[in-house]
């Protein structure tokens, strides 16, 4: 048995040793990673997944380590991954394996891991989907995809989730403002935080208003680009097909307020998304979405090494600053062998 074949059989067995070795391999996008996530996809979809972002400064971090103790208290098993912002230096996540979580230390069964953005979130995308996979593979009941704020890579990023709450301190007029700019499509919830402090009525007003006028807009069946209506109201009957307005939740998370009734509205929109059968079409809209993103980055490596074999881009650039040639003509030439291959395999097969 291969050393990565062992690995899988003790992640899959329970090994938090394992599951450690995995997402480092994931991460640092070590030779074989793709064949353990592969070797993974069978042991998924089992575990719900929760997205949370917001704006700095939310409280994201304290909520996600109370909601983490709340699950434990229930006996459900966790697994976190935090978008760490990175280190100027070493690139690492500046906060490291985040002691916040203090109230979590020491319980196995609560798997916290930082993951660094690295400078470049669209990789980290793909990288936090496979670690998704491997909690999931390895019988976390609950995982939490906490992000560093909510610009369109964190949107990305927890599109992943099954369900994605975003985070909106009090009075923060600019904040709320910001969200009409595309990550209001993608919350199943929204929560107020820190809602002890000055302007948590007016934070949720406003955040009403701004879900009435979403409802009101000729995009409003396109929650989620794409996804179907989301979010509970309970004055609805379940087989209603309008769109389901996000329910607002106000918490306080130092003290835990607020937070039992945060997980009940995770928890009914886990219920609604399996009974609708939405949950099935979003994971179909992921994979989909998946599969284009490495036929994406695949594609670019394997024109990188064309580009490689040919002796690099820059006789190339010579010769289009000299007017010899130009970029269509360069592209055309350096994809040439590479359509070509392509198209006798798919003549192949039709014969």
């Amino acid at each position: 048995m291969s050393g990565d074949e062992s690995l899988i059989d003790e992640l899959l067995a329970g090994e938090h040793r394992a599951l450690a070795r995995v997402i480092t391999k994931i991460e640092n996008r070590s030779p074989g990673y793709r064949e353990l996530v592969s070797r993974l996809h069978d042991h998924t979809g089992r575990a719900q997944v929760v997205g949370i972002t917001g704006s700095p400064g939310a409280g994201k971090s304290t909520l996600v380590d109370k909601m983490a103790a709340t699950y434990r208290e229930r006996g459900e098993t966790v697994g976190v991954i935090a978008i760490d912002p990175s280190s100027p230096y070493t690139g690492g996540a500046v906060l490291g394996d985040r002691i916040r979580m203090a109230s979590n230390v020491g319980d196995m069964d609560v798997f916290f891991r930082s993951m660094s953005a690295r400078g470049s979130l669209g990789g980290l995308s793909t990288s936090t989907t496979d670690a998704v996979k491997a909690l999931d593979a390895f019988g976390k009941d609950r995982i939490i995809v906490e992000t560093v704020g909510a610009g369109q890579n964190e949107v990305d990023i927890v599109r992943m989730a099954d369900t994605v709450a975003v985070l909106v301190p009090p009075g923060s007029g600019d904040d709320v403002q910001m969200l009409k700019a595309g990550i209001l499509e993608i919350a199943d919830a929204f929560v107020v935080n820190k809602a002890d402090l000055d302007g948590a009525d007016r934070t949720v007003k406003e955040l009403r208003e701004m879900v009435h006028m979403r409802d009101a807009s000729p995009m409003a069946g396109h929650h989620g680009a794409g996804a179907g209506p989301s979010g509970i109201d309970d004055d609805k009957n379940e087989d209603d097909d309008e769109e389901r307005q996000p329910p607002i939740i106000e918490t306080v998370a130092k003290t835990g307020e607020g937070v039992d009734e945060l997980l009940a509205v995770l928890a009914d929109h886990a219920e609604w998304l399996e009974a609708t059968g939405e949950r099935g079409a979003r994971a179909r809209r992921r994979y989909a979405d998946e599969i284009r993103t490495l036929l994406r980055a695949d594609s670019a490596a394997l024109v990188e090494e064309e580009l490689e074999a040919r002796g690099g881009l820059e006789e190339y650039v010579d010769a289009v600053v000299a007017r010899e040639t130009d970029p269509y003509s360069v592209a055309d030439e350096v994809l040439a062998p590479v359509a070509e291959a392509v198209r006798e395999r798919r003549d192949a097969r039709e014969d």
